[in-house]
């Protein structure tokens, strides 16, 4: 009887940890935080929009470099026709460089209203748009320079503009 009770015994105890283990174990997944998360999303937002000001910046760098070359030969077009001096050809062709030019610094004013309304409606970088605010009103000056023809004070005001978005640029790698 001692060992009928003996072996009753060690079933029910060699069982009960079989029994008291009913859920399945698996490795807990790592969660991330959410504050993590919103650092990430914070990284990537600055990343953008500082992609964004560098390749304004080039654009504008680009354009005020041919825009030197192409100031000298509005200038000695216009002189030679104050003096009678150009063919009808070469006015029609200065013409369209003026309205190139025009058209162009419309361009980039209108692609730096858009960065500025980003960067204030992205609240990432709401941050940036307080040093940002203005480039905008900067190529706007730029294109009432040009409209009057006034094409080597424009270039000196997009040079201003592209150094408010190095500013910008230098802020944002902080």
């Amino acid at each position: 009887m001692k060992r009928s009770i003996l072996v009753v015994l060690s079933v029910v105890l060699t069982a009960t940890p079989a029994f008291t283990q009913t859920r399945n174990r698996s490795t807990a997944k790592p969660k991330t935080s959410s504050t993590a998360a919103a650092a990430q999303k914070t990284s990537q937002a600055r990343t953008a929009g500082a992609t964004r000001v560098a390749e304004q910046i080039k654009f504008l760098t680009r354009f005020i470099y041919l825009l030197g070359g192409v100031t000298s030969g509005i200038a000695a077009v216009d002189e030679a026709a104050k003096r009678n001096e150009a063919s009808p050809a070469v006015l029609q062709k200065n013409q369209q460089s003026k309205v190139t030019v025009k058209t162009s610094i419309q361009g980039f004013r209108e692609s730096l209203d858009k960065l500025e309304i980003d960067f204030r409606g992205t609240p990432e970088l709401q941050p940036y748009y307080i040093k940002l605010a203005g480039v905008a009103d900067g190529a706007a000056t730029a294109e009432q320079q040009a409209a009057a023809n006034q094409f080597d004070a424009a270039g000196r005001s997009l040079l201003n503009v592209i150094s408010r978005l190095t500013d910008v640029l230098v802020i944002m790698r902080q």
